[in-house]
């Protein structure tokens, strides 16, 4: 999955105030530890995500991979995060955050162990698949225990720290693969991830579980302890209020979710949120993250140089998300998927000419170049945006649920593109490859004028009614007028 991670719905907090002089300091002390928790986590999606690209090419030697099983080794991943990703929040409800964490803890370190030890490509596709339900549930349950966790004041900031974490990763592997592939050391490429998992399981026994799971569960004098480690004595009761308050608010959304989905309107924006995960995944960025040097080898680039030519791929994508995290409430959701989608174009229609030139170190330097100018546009507008208005475009009750969807669909085309990517690099070329995603981002452009809602600068209250008048145009029946009440209620999916 690409490179950063829904904003979770926990309510915000209102008129809550940072611990005062006496308890800045140890509550410094306790956010620089999430915020390290929420590196490692992140990290170890990106890194995972990302090592692949090395590692490949001396796979391939080693094991004899056709185009199809690289595709099959790839996406093993892939489809164990969507799994994973369906698991983790049913997982975090019922064991706790924190738990959940610990476990997913172990299961990046078996999985990463188990990969590097691969004997065999059946053996190898199982470990990656099991690797994949840690991706997965990590890239649910980090955010959530972060955005649970983190006084008000810092909590924006605390969960988009973990989406440029994710992509961090991803340089990060990209650096080990270039300095590893020297020695061919592909298994210790895949085998180092166990190392921050294992901090990150150390590191999570450290930590306390989060006040809204505490409440939860009827724990009111551990979530009392963990507020006052960073809020101010006088506020913790109120928080503990708004929080058992807003609890009971979610869970009757949830008793609705079902009903609510049978307005039009409501299946209308559904069906735009999947659109929207759809678009982020056909028009080729994890073609490129998880395939870059056998893409760059294609131009005639030895296997050493095309592994460290990648390694500015993952720098601009750091780069380009940061941009796009300072842009995206200023310029608006919409205006930044249409400049991104139609930059994202232009760069794949002229890296795939560029495939078309005699073989030489100018044309592959030309090749990694126009990546990185695509890398850039993605990142930076389509990435940061698509997430943002999966995070905020549906209504309450269903947002779980369409969410959950939305990202599912999202899981399983990246699985799909990573399957067929190479079988269609050695089929019909990488120029005619490219020139194919680059008709997917103008038929994406053409979707996203039509249907992308714009949802800046509004409260989610007023979103969700303005949504709804523009959805239905002369207006639609409350939820309670439209849907029977025969119609059978069920738990949301929470993702």
């Amino acid at each position: 999955m690409n490179a950063t991670n829904p904003r979770p719905n926990a309510p915000q907090a209102h008129g809550t105030r940072p611990p005062g002089p006496q308890g800045a300091r140890g509550a410094k002390r306790f956010i620089v530890a999430i915020a390290a928790i929420a590196a490692l986590g992140g990290a170890l999606f990106g890194y995972d995500t990302g090592v692949v690209s090395g590692a490949l090419p001396f796979m391939e030697q080693h094991f004899g991979l056709t185009s199809l099983s690289e595709g099959v080794i790839t996406s093993a991943l892939l489809i164990g995060a969507a799994f994973g990703s369906l698991a983790g929040g049913r997982m975090s409800d019922t064991l706790g955050r924190r738990n959940s964490l610990l476990w997913s803890g172990v299961v990046f370190i078996g999985g990463a162990l188990a990969v590097a030890l691969a004997p065999t490509v059946p053996f190898m596709t199982v470990a990656r698949f099991v690797l994949g339900l840690a991706v997965g549930s990590a890239s649910v349950i980090t955010p959530l225990y972060l955005s649970e966790i983190a006084p008000s004041h810092i909590r924006g900031r605390l969960v988009s720290f973990n989406s440029l974490m994710i992509v961090s990763g991803q340089l990060l592997a990209y650096l080990v693969n270039a300095v590893l592939a020297h020695w061919e050391a592909w298994r210790w490429m895949l085998g180092l991830a166990a190392l921050p998992a294992v901090a990150l399981f150390l590191g999570v026994l450290f930590l306390p579980d989060t006040p809204r799971w505490y409440i939860s569960r009827g724990r009111q004098s551990e979530a009392a302890a963990v507020l006052r480690r960073t809020l101010a004595a006088d506020d913790v009761p109120d928080e503990l209020a708004r929080i058992d308050q807003a609890r009971s608010l979610e869970a009757d959304a949830r008793r609705g979710a079902w009903r609510e989905l049978q307005l039009p309107w409501v299946r209308r924006l559904l069906l735009v949120g999947i659109g929207l995960a759809i678009v982020q995944q056909i028009t080729g960025v994890n073609a490129v993250i998880y395939f870059a040097p056998k893409i760059l080898a294609t131009t005639g680039l030895g296997t050493g140089a095309a592994i460290t030519a990648t390694i500015a791929v993952g720098a601009v994508s750091v780069i380009a998300t940061a941009i796009g995290m300072s842009l995206i409430d200023r310029v608006g959701r919409r205006p930044m998927l249409q400049w991104g989608l139609s930059g994202m174009a232009v760069s794949l229609l002229l890296l795939g000419a560029a495939f078309r030139l005699p073989h030489s170190t100018t044309v592959s330097y030309l090749v990694l170049g126009l990546m990185v100018l695509y890398m850039g546009f993605m990142q930076a507008t389509l990435n940061t945006g698509v997430w943002l208005l999966l995070a905020e475009m549906f209504p309450l009750k269903v947002r779980g649920l369409a969410m959950g969807a939305a990202v599912f669909v999202m899981w399983l085309v990246n699985f799909g593109v990573a399957l067929c990517f190479p079988v269609l690099l050695d089929a019909v070329g990488a120029g005619v490859t490219f020139w194919l995603f680059s008709a997917m981002c103008l038929l994406s452009l053409l979707f996203c004028r039509r249907y992308a809602p714009e949802t800046k600068g509004l409260a989610l209250e007023d979103l969700e009614e303005e949504l709804r008048r523009s959805a239905t145009g002369a207006g639609e029946p409350a939820a309670d007028e439209a849907a029977p009440e025969t119609v059978p209620t069920g738990p949301s999916e929470h993702v």
